[in-house]
């Protein structure tokens, strides 16, 4: 207890509410109006800026300078269709108040103490690795060329300490842990990213490299030309909401409190009324978030297909970034380059920042399920999530400067993560019909929406899978 300055005794301050239990304490009505519920929006955002940038800048702009406009349709299925499956986990999640990967435990058959599910989601992130060392490689490319270190930009020693600057700044960043803080990053990085990106689309009509509806009319066709299926299913896996970004998000809807605000399901009806109150608020937050991702998206795709794949310019290797610089400067003068030198860092960090906050939180969930470390004591899991940010944006960067390549590198991401992203399906609908009460699933045009995001993400992932063997020597 301390001692205040007139000789009374203080209370000590309230200890942090721990965002991962559920007490009956902690509820609290949902705000009713459209203004409160934007108030309270948050985690969609956080998602947001993880999703627009490495997908989007990379291998969204790739994909456009590769195929021209021929795959824009793939653009709006990729990120209109998965977004129905997220609403559905985070929902699970907030009625239940546990993550994702808790949640896809239960769906069996178990191998020792992980799901299947679990299991596949290790090997995905270990293929994520390359996609987070490429989204390093690709800022520090930037930074190299905004401001070369000993002379040369792009060289091994430049590229080096760029990278390792980076590292270290995601880390010192997150220090604290906390989710307010990666909040306030991620908002101001989403907000930059929206408004640079669809203003430079926009503009691309009065520049020489301009598009019509012609463009349009062949981009709707639904094909998909030859050469372009690995890069294609690498954009399905990686652009909109991927699937370990709708694992994420589980998190960051814990973090923020719409689950310890919904508090423990102790069959009232009033209790039920919070969690309808609080269901609306992150549909909400999806459906903001989704709008920000499709624009970004398709903004990135018009930008590749319009003015790189004219001049047969695809991003490669390390030199992707002076490829991607041509988008402005072929349109806005040699001036640009720098423009989007600071946008690409801007772009590219957030993603660090965003993955360097998330990833060691499912790590340590996952070591909680193995029985590693006990997940319910706040003060061992806020350590242990720590220690990984630490840790693992290291790896990352080691795994960049072995490969580079980040286009490369992102695409194999993108391809663990389409695969991914068909066992979440499956958990989805098992843990809709063990985890969610008749009266949460009884709206049938989100039922309707989520059969159709369903059968989408299941005939796209199967095709693309099937087309790459076919693709691959001897198969």
């Amino acid at each position: 207890m301390a001692t205040t300055t007139d000789g009374t005794t203080a209370a000590p301050p309230p200890a942090q509410a721990d965002p991962y239990a559920l007490r009956a304490e902690d509820a609290r009505p949902a705000p009713e109006t459209f203004g409160g519920r934007v108030r309270h929006l948050g985690p969609g955002l956080v998602l947001s800026a993880a999703v627009v940038g490495s997908g989007e800048l990379i291998t969204t702009t790739s994909l456009g300078a590769k195929a021209g406009f021929a795959l824009l349709w793939l653009v709006i299925v990729s990120t209109a269709v998965k977004v129905w499956v997220q609403m559905e986990l985070a929902r699970w999640t907030i009625l239940n108040g546990r993550p994702a990967l808790d949640g896809f435990r239960d769906v069996g058959p178990r191998i020792g103490r992980l799901s299947w599910i679990n299991w596949l989601w290790i090997g995905m992130d270990f293929a994520k690795m390359f996609q987070r060392g490429g989204i390093i490689g690709g800022t520090a490319a930037a930074c190299s060329i905004l401001l070369p270190i000993h002379g040369a930009a792009l060289s091994t020693s430049s590229l080096t300490i760029w990278a390792i600057i980076v590292t270290g700044a995601a880390i010192l960043i997150l220090q604290t842990g906390k989710y307010p803080v990666v909040e306030r990053v991620e908002v101001i990085g989403i907000t930059l990213k929206t408004i640079i990106t669809f203003g430079l689309a926009l503009a691309l009509p009065f520049t020489a490299f301009g598009y019509g509806p012609e463009q349009f009319a062949d981009g709707l066709s639904f094909q998909i030309p030859a050469g372009t299926v690995g890069i294609a299913l690498a954009m399905f896996g990686i652009t909109g909401v991927g699937a370990d970004e709708m694992t994420t998000y589980t998190y960051w809807c814990l973090e923020k409190g719409y689950a310890r605000w919904t508090g423990p399901d102790d069959g009232t009806e009033e209790r039920a009324q919070r969690a309808e109150g609080w269901l609306k608020v992150m549909r909400l937050d999806v459906a903001v978030s989704w709008v920000i991702c499709t624009i970004c998206t398709l903004s990135f795709y018009v930008i590749g297909a319009s003015v790189l794949h004219p001049q047969g310019l695809v991003p490669e290797g390390n030199g992707m970034i002076t490829t991607l610089s041509h988008i402005y400067t072929d349109t806005l003068g040699p001036w640009a380059e720098y423009l989007f030198l600071a946008g690409a860092i801007a772009v590219l960090f957030s993603v660090t920042v965003a993955s360097s906050a998330s990833v060691p939180r499912l790590w340590t969930n996952t070591l909680g399920l193995l029985g590693v470390i006990n997940w319910k004591d706040m003060r061992v899991r806020t350590r242990t999530i720590r220690i990984l940010t630490c840790a693992l944006p290291p790896v990352w960067m080691c795994i960049f400067l072995w490969v580079q390549s980040p286009v490369l590198m992102v695409q194999i991401g993108g391809i663990g993560g389409g695969i991914f992203l068909l066992a979440v399906v499956v958990a989805v609908w098992r843990l809709r019909y063990t985890g969610v009460p008749p009266r949460f699933r009884a709206n049938p045009w989100l039922t309707a929406a989520l059969v159709m995001s369903s059968v989408a993400i299941l005939f796209l992932g199967v095709y693309g899978v099937l087309d790459t063997l076919e693709l691959t020597p001897g198969s």
